[in-house]
């Protein structure tokens, strides 16, 4: 328990707390007259909106993928298992050049939606996408290992009670999935929140529109305005773990009914 506590904050409480020793410094109508700002709050709201729409993106798709994979043998299916893990790998500055060449006016895939009235590149759709990308394999690897270890014979049951496939998925195996499919969603929403590199090429970053929070941050520092940016860094700390914990406790409350 010890080493457990050193090395937490170490790593972690140490260098979160100077975040807030520093912000201390300016004062508090200092620190709301930035944290508060309309860049600000712009940036905030894309930051979280993006993310939370991504993890849902990412839950309903990481659920359907991992099914694939689990109950499904077909040519190429390793080939389809690396791919997810892809975006682990990938630096993400690489993403974010890759993810702007292809859905970009002129890309592969942004010419396409540019003549049905689709800007996907520089826009908060691109932001999206991006943040899509990042956080599937957090959903896909959460959920996976719970399908390979459910009992068929439950779904084989309901089935010859003459029960749906769709049937059988919502009440029998869905309930099963559900603190896996929280869990992965708390991920990918964690992971899209603090998301830059794959971002900033992606999204144009323009200020009131396209910016999201961490490049804000990026932007005050580079101007060296270091309470600016610490001021920004507290309010999107604050926000994303009293979010995370409200999801946390949702996940627990939903395994304790499954064991039920």
């Amino acid at each position: 328990m010890g080493i457990t506590v050193v090395y937490l904050s170490l790593i972690v409480l140490i260098p979160l707390a100077t975040i807030f020793l520093k912000t201390s410094t300016i004062g508090w109508a200092r620190f709301w007259e930035i944290a508060l700002s309309p860049r600000s709050i712009a940036a905030y709201e894309l930051s979280f909106g993006a993310s939370f729409a991504a993890a849902l993106i990412n839950a309903v798709m990481g659920v359907i993928l991992a099914w694939v994979l689990s109950r499904y043998r077909f040519f190429g299916r390793g080939l389809v298992d690396a791919l997810i893990d892809l975006p682990f790998a990938l630096p993400t500055a690489v993403a974010g050049i890759a993810l702007t060449g292809i859905y970009a006016s002129k890309g592969w895939l942004g010419r396409y939606l540019v003549q049905i009235g689709v800007q996907a590149a520089f826009s908060r759709l691109g932001v999206i996408i991006a943040l899509v990308f990042v956080g599937l394999p957090f959903v896909v690897r959460t959920v996976q290992p719970v399908l390979e270890d459910i009992d068929l014979d439950q779904e084989e049951a309901a089935a010859t009670l003459g029960a749906t496939r769709f049937q059988t998925f919502q009440r029998v195996t869905l309930p099963a999935l559900w603190p896996a499919v929280i869990t992965g969603f708390t991920l990918a929403f964690a992971r899209a929140l603090g998301e830059y590199g794959s971002v900033v090429f992606i999204s144009g970053n323009m200020p009131m529109k396209t910016e999201i929070t961490p490049l804000l941050i990026m932007t005050k520092l580079e101007q060296y305005d270091y309470a600016g940016a610490t001021a920004i860094a507290v309010v999107m700390l604050t926000i994303s773990f009293a979010l995370l914990l409200v999801v946390n406790r949702l996940q627990a409350w939903s395994g304790k009914r499954v064991s039920r």
